[in-house]
Formats: structure tokens, sequence, C-alpha cells
């Protein structure tokens, strides 16, 4: 199904209601559907805004929901654009978390903790006992442990997970591990503790120690003891979404605006990607975290685990969530991609201030950040504000020396060499395809050797060889 303008404009509509009430959560969101913000702007042209409809329009974003915390409170909750067929995004609708599963998942180990029925630095095959963790060279002075598994340090592989279709087979989380399923199976190929690695596998094996040690399934533990204190009562880690529960998901599409097989993926790495939720549900995991910061001792935990899972370090990765500090302002968050499906949440650990955006496409994630400005300039919060680009223009000639397909340079040994992209010059601009995602960029520049897409937020830059940073992490050696 193709995502159209002219019914995702009759359903923003309906979605504003015919008469639009005069209070403050009418008007906030009134204004971030006409006040979106890339982070870049030229000098020569000013900031200049977008709306919320043409940014779903321009990136084949059929649905999204949004909700704002402010003063403690959730002022705001709202949907637009299709979540099925014709059937329009309402702030109930249920999303795929994706990644965003990894945080809330991780509060279920801090639940164990406290009542001591785990500790964080022990070795994490004394909790495993239907399967194990393979031990290798790597683990023969240093074990891994949960302390490490939640903030990506235990050297575990396997970054994401691509799911399931309603026409494979799923494996369970423990052939998962085993490699039994369309992933590898989930090792160690570094020295635990040396080193910050993004780990969807690591997650896995979180997931695998809650259902050990509780004896319940992770869906149970999760629903019972984190969810539903929590208020989180539509989401669920159900993974299939119980038929009776379908009407009230979106679908997931691809970046063309196409529904994706027969709606979505399945994910038996629940921990992982298995969440289902909305924006609001999100947002009062946010309160909770907020309130036991602020003191509150009677919370889901104690202010001394909350403050441990938001210390900082050197990585900037927290006992599940990311963490960014700002001045003298501390964020927790996540980001989260499943197929057809690109969210993020973000809190501020000591103000009653949060967001949560939800999107069911594949280029959700180019509006994330614009409407996170947009919501910041409304509230005034301070964070995230669009800024001014000074550009210049180089030769044809000199430009030609960056033309070429280049692949990636994987920093793990056996990955990479599969992802490529083609550099070439167009009208004097550098253009960008990348190849597995068949999109284009544009690329304007900021200095002889650093270029930025405005519309995309991407940049890059080369070095001798020629070699190509992508948006500063990823290597790309040309062939």
């Amino acid at each position: 199904m193709k995502f159209t303008l002219s019914l995702l404009a009759f359903l923003l509509l309906i979605s504003c209601g015919k008469e639009a009430k005069k209070n403050s959560a009418e008007e906030a969101s009134q204004y971030l559907e006409n006040h979106l913000y890339r982070e870049y702007h030229l000098a020569s042209e000013g900031v200049q805004p977008d709306t919320l409809l043409n940014e779903m329009q321009k990136h084949h974003v059929v649905g999204t929901s949004i909700a704002v915390l402010h003063d403690g409170k959730i002022q705001w909750a709202k949907g637009y654009g299709l979540a099925n067929d014709q059937a329009p995004v309402d702030s109930t609708t249920l999303f795929q978390a994706a990644s965003i599963s990894k945080p809330i998942a991780a509060l279920a180990v801090l639940k164990l903790l406290e009542d001591g029925k785990v500790s964080l630095d022990s070795n994490v095959n004394t909790y495993l006992k239907t399967w194990k963790l393979p031990g290798n060279k790597f683990t023969h002075d240093k074990k891994v442990t949960l302390r490490q598994l939640l903030s990506h340090t235990a050297g575990t592989n396997v970054h994401g997970f691509p799911g399931y279709t309603e026409k494979d087979s799923m494996p369970t989380g423990i052939e998962v591990l085993e490699g039994k399923g369309n992933t590898d199976a989930v090792v160690l190929d570094t020295v635990p503790g040396t080193r910050y690695r993004y780990s969807g596998g690591g997650y896995t094996i979180v997931q695998q120690v809650i259902e050990d040690v509780s004896g319940m399934t992770f869906e149970t533990y999760m629903q019972q003891h984190i969810l539903e204190p929590l208020g989180m009562h539509r989401s669920t880690y159900a993974q299939p979404l119980p038929a009776n529960r379908e009407a009230e998901a979106s679908a997931a599409f691809d970046g063309q605006g196409n529904k994706i097989n027969n709606g979505w993926h399945h994910y038996p790495e629940q921990a992982a990607a298995g969440l289902w939720t909305t924006p609001s549900d999100l947002l009062r995991y946010v309160q909770e975290i907020q309130a036991i910061r602020a003191g509150k001792t009677n919370g889901l935990l104690q202010p001394e685990t909350v403050n441990m899972m938001l210390a900082e370090n050197e990585h900037m990765h927290g006992l599940g969530p990311s963490l960014e500090k700002i001045g003298d302002t501390l964020i927790f968050s996540h980001g989260g991609k499943n197929a057809g499906y690109t969210n993020v949440f973000m809190g501020f650990a000591d103000q009653g201030k949060g967001l949560a955006v939800l999107t069911n496409s594949d280029k959700g994630g180019r509006i994330l950040s614009a409407i996170s400005r947009g919501v910041s300039d409304y509230y005034n919060w301070g964070i995230y504000k669009p800024q001014l680009l000074d550009t210049i223009s180089l030769p044809d000639s000199f430009l030609e020396q960056f033309t070429g397909n280049y692949t990636y340079v994987s920093q793990v040994p056996g990955a990479g060499g599969d992802y490529n992209m083609s550099v070439q010059l167009r009208e004097g601009q550098l253009h960008i395809l990348d190849i597995p995602e068949s999109t284009t960029y544009s690329f304007v520049a900021t200095d002889s050797l650093h270029f930025r897409d405005l519309q995309k937020n991407a940049r890059i830059h080369f070095d001798e060889g020629p070699v190509l940073w992508w948006n500063g992490r990823f290597e790309f050696r040309r062939r």
C-alpha cells in the first residue's frame, strides 16, 4: 500500500479535531505540527521550519505517534497518519518499540538485584540454568557479568535481529542463543569489560537470565513485575502479538511506504526487540525513574539503584538507557529500529521533562530529531537547537578525487565487506548512493574534506586512501 499525501492530510486534520481546543496541550501540538527543525540550516538562508505533514510525506513515514512530558505530567499525546490501511494512528496505537525494549528489560535485572536473587558482578553463568555462555580464550581471566551485558561492555556479538515473518518458524530464545535462528550464535569475541560494543545478543542472554532466575517466562515476569507496576497497561512483550490485540497495532512499512509482509515481523528476542508499546506508556517509565531519582522510596526500584543505573561513565551508556550530558542536564534515552519501525524516547533525569516518538516506517529516523527540536523549542528546554552552517564551493576537479565505490570496513573480525556505497559527482556536488538502502544523499561542503546532507542529517569526511567516514563512526574504503 502506498502512502499518499491527500490521505495523510485528511488524517492529520481529523487528528487535530474539527475545533481546536483552547488549551496549552492543543497549542503545543499545533505548534509542533508547523515547527519541525533540521539540525543544520544554511547560514545564507537562516533557520527554516517545516511541517510534520511535509516531513512525513518527504520521508515516506506513514504514521507517527508522539507524547510529551513537561512539568512532571504527560502534557499531550497524539497520533498522525495511518496505522493500517484506512485506520488512523491515535495515542493508543501499539508500535514495536524495537531496541527501546532493552532499557525496560534492564529494570527486571535491577529488580532481581534488589530482591537478592542476582549480583551484577558475578559470572553470568551462575544464573543461567537452561543454557550456558560458552567459555573461550576471552573468558580465561575475566567472566561476563550482568553489569557488562546491560551496558554493552560484555564483549558479546550479534548487533541486532531481523525478525521473523508469518511464514517463518520462530525459534525459542535458547535456539537464538545457539544460532539456530536467522542470526549467529551468541558468543564472546572480545575480553569482557574492555570495550563498548552494542549487542542485542547480550540482551538475549539477559532475557534467559530473567527466565532462569524467576522461574517465569520473560513475558510473564515483565508484565507482572515491571509493566503493570509502572502503569504501562497497554504494553506487552508478547511475541507474536496475540490475535485479539492485532487490531490495536500499527502495521510496519518500508522506506517507500509499502506495508511489510503481513504487517510486521515477530521477535523471539523479546528483551532486545520485542516490546509493543505506546509513547505515553514509555513516558510512564520516564516519570517513574524521575520520581525515584528525586527521592521516591516506594517506587519500582530504590533511589540508589536508579542512581547506579544512570551513573555516568566513559561510554555514556547506563544499565539499560543511553546517557547524555548537556551542560548540567543529564538525559537518559534510547532509540529503536525494527523492520518497519523507528523510534526514540528521552527523559531528563532530574527534571520532569521527556518525549517519546514512535513511527511505523524504516525511514522514521529522518523525522525524530526534527520533532525533538520542535518540542524543545516550544517548551524552552534549551536542547537540540537548530544550527546555521557555512558552506564552501569546491571545483569539480577537486571533488573527483573522492568518487568511486566504497566498502564498509568493520572493526569486528570477520564482519563487514558487504555494505557498499557509490560516491558520484553531479552538478558540482557529491552524491552518495547507499546501495543496501537504495537511498541517495546529496552533500554540501563545509571544508575541503567535510560534507553534510542537510535534508537527511548525514555527514561524511574523507581521509587519505581515500577513506570515507560516515557520521564520524563507520569506515568505508574505496575498492
